[in-house]
């Protein structure tokens, strides 16, 4: 689960709505969440939702230190793309993504001819993700989010984050218990944050739900058309330099991680 946070900086700055994302209202320890969580479920009321949501997603929500911690000590992209690449494109990871091609072949074509994304573009983004959907990741989703919504250091995008998982189970999708991830809010297995799963998650099982923690289906379809409406262009290539590169780099914004899923997919894709 590796992640530079997958929205832009310009739609985290261009946030106008509602008190608990000014800086005045944020907090670099715990001492004054609880009086901030009281503000933004106000705010999350105004905005639309409903107190039965609200009560059942925050009720037992509490300032998290280790997701702190873990926001302050993301040194691993520091590391040179030989090193960090060498890390993720093991000869393990390789072979089981070979594995997974060959397993879902009809699965991935059928994405493939809807979204023009090529199974090893998705099947990379699952491993390097995910372990493949072996690791979603075990913390609380709305505790992370609330906490880092909180957080001074970047309270206007992850409010709104929180404000999106919400709506996510006041949609249906998904239970506040079921929502578990990695620490900055990612959820199922390809690591979507909330504002992405509102705007990309799709059923593509058709079981009338879209679901990116269970069903393998929906994660990467879901994942494709991520991609697809970050510019995606069928058929081009994605190695540095070529057409749908910077389309990883909408998917996470340290060019050493867009380097090796590129470097990733590309050696899938030479055993097809």
């Amino acid at each position: 689960m590796f992640h530079t946070y997958r929205i832009s900086l310009a739609l985290a700055l261009g946030m106008a709505w509602a008190a608990p994302a000014r800086a005045a209202d944020c907090g670099s320890t715990g001492e004054g969440f609880s009086d901030w969580l009281a503000a933004f479920r106000r705010a999350a009321t105004a905005d639309g939702l409903s107190p039965r949501t609200i009560d059942a997603a925050l009720s037992d929500v509490a300032y998290d230190r280790g997701v702190i911690s873990r926001d302050r000590s993301q040194k691993v992209f520091r590391l040179n793309f030989e090193t960090f690449a060498a890390r993720l494109v093991t000869p393990r990871r390789l072979s089981q993504g070979r594995d997974l091609l060959r397993r879902h072949a009809g699965l991935l074509r059928q994405i493939e001819a809807r979204y023009g994304v090529p199974g090893p573009v998705l099947v990379s983004i699952w491993g390097l993700e995910t372990g493949f959907g072996a690791d979603n990741g075990r913390f609380k989703t709305m505790q992370a989010l609330a906490t880092l919504a909180y957080d001074c250091r970047r309270a206007a995008h992850f409010t709104e984050e929180l404000t999106d998982a919400l709506r996510i189970v006041e949609r249906g999708d998904m239970t506040p218990a079921q929502m578990r991830g990695d620490w900055a809010g990612e959820i199922g297995q390809t690591q979507f944050m909330p504002s992405s799963y509102l705007a990309y998650a799709v059923d593509f099982d058709g079981d009338g739900r879209r679901d990116l923690v269970r069903s393998s289906a929906d994660a990467l379809a879901s994942t494709a058309n991520f991609l697809k409406g970050k510019g995606w262009r069928a058929g081009a290539g994605w190695a540095e330099g070529e057409p749908n590169f910077p389309v990883f780099l909408e998917w996470n914004q340290a060019r050493v991680y867009a380097r090796t899923l590129a470097y990733f997919a590309s050696k899938l894709a030479e055993g097809q």
